[in-house]
């Protein structure tokens, strides 16, 4: 067994099933994809901490937790199409497209994107693409998703994004208020999306996902 195998298991045994991730497809998904190939070369005797790891200015991975605790609590399933918006190097695809029937993953860093699409390609994940454009569009092509998430902080979710929802669908993302965060997961019903929060998580706010600040005296 491979060092990164080792701690592959230790992160599954210690960061997520500690969370109440009991889904079995999440676990296998998590001692699976080895996340060392998904984050910068330099960063790869990190990538097991226990902690959201930084991949560009202002772009993590999020931790193993917070996304396993997402997936959970959207209970993706084998028939499902997802959006998972801000792939960033392709971990968070990698682990979806062994829980889904497909994903489209939107980057809109394009040196992002091209790393993602080919770590991807070289693990065999074949029932994901990587599309690149701006995060606030996402996908309207392939739309509707069963499933959308967000990878990385928001303060808002635009509504482009909201209406490539499939009625019935889930989108799971970290609202942040200043530095802490709450994640959220929205239903979509009768074409409304309804909120609620799962856990505390936080993460860096994604470009475009900001709320514009007016003006106060």
């Amino acid at each position: 067994m491979s060092d990164f195998a080792t701690r592959r298991v230790m992160m599954v045994d210690t960061q997520v099933r500690p969370s109440d991730v009991t889904k079995f497809p999440i676990i296998e998904a998590m001692l699976t994809v080895p996340r060392e190939v998904f984050v910068p070369q330099g960063k790869r005797e990190a990538a097991y901490v226990g902690e959201n790891l930084e991949i560009a200015a202002g772009r993590v991975v999020l931790e193993a937790r917070t996304l396993a605790k997402m997936l959970d609590a959207l209970d993706v399933q084998p028939t499902e199409l997802v959006l998972d918006l801000g792939c960033g190097l392709g971990y968070s695809t990698a682990v979806i497209a062994r829980l889904a029937d497909a994903v489209v993953a939107v980057e809109e860093d394009e040196a992002l994107a091209a790393e993602a699409q080919r770590s991807l390609s070289a693990e065999g994940v074949d029932n994901a693409a990587v599309v690149v454009g701006p995060l606030t569009a996402g996908d309207a092509k392939h739309a509707p998703f069963d499933v959308i998430t967000i990878q990385g902080g928001v303060e808002v979710v635009p509504q482009a994004i909201l209406d490539q929802l499939k009625e019935g669908g889930r989108i799971g993302a970290v609202f942040m208020e200043g530095a802490l965060g709450v994640a959220r997961v929205g239903y979509k019903i009768d074409g409304a999306v309804t909120w609620r929060q799962v856990f505390n998580a936080a993460a860096p706010v994604l470009p475009g996902f900001a709320a514009v600040r007016g003006f106060v005296l």
